[in-house]
């Protein structure tokens, strides 16, 4: 019986909470007249738990476009190190790092699945020995983000540095 007073007062708190909870606030002003949310993140880290929380931040901006009528047209570049969070191949991670490196693959394929394209940098995939071939399902492998990030920033991209 004790227990049954327990899940009822807590579904009394869960609903309440619900109802007295603030709507998420909006980004009206800065969306005024926007149709389509053009944006380029340029990812360059190292650390692949820093990388899981930068991706969930990424997914709630897509989500975030799409809550407020924007269709986004998101671009994710990878250069520098994190080209190896990106591969398949991990002789050069750390055993510790694996839990993290699953997690980043499982969010890039939901990100992929809601229309989000990326790219890697040849340029750090050389330098940081990492095969083209070994990078995760649907990343194409670019010439030099460099170049790639010019020609996004000369469509009309917003340029978001993620380090």
């Amino acid at each position: 019986m004790k227990t049954f007073y327990t899940l009822t007062l807590l579904a009394v708190l869960l609903a309440t909470q619900t109802l007295f909870a603030a709507p998420k606030p909006d980004d009206a002003d800065a969306l005024r007249g926007v149709t389509t949310g053009k944006v380029l993140f340029d990812i360059n880290m190292a650390d692949p738990k820093k990388m899981t929380l930068y991706l969930a931040v990424i997914r709630e901006t897509v989500d975030d476009l799409k809550r407020q009528g924007v269709e986004p047209d998101v671009i994710l570049a990878f250069r520098g190190l994190s080209v190896r969070l990106i591969s398949k191949d991990r002789e050069a991670m750390d055993l510790t790092d694996f839990e993290y490196l699953d997690r980043v693959a499982a969010q890039l394929d939901d990100l992929r699945s809601q229309g989000v394209r990326m790219e890697a940098c040849s340029v750090a995939t050389r330098l940081f020995k990492v095969d083209n071939a070994t990078l995760l399902d649907g990343i194409k492998p670019v010439g030099n983000t460099f170049v790639s990030l010019t020609g996004y920033q000369a469509q009309g991209y917003a340029n978001i540095p993620i380090y």
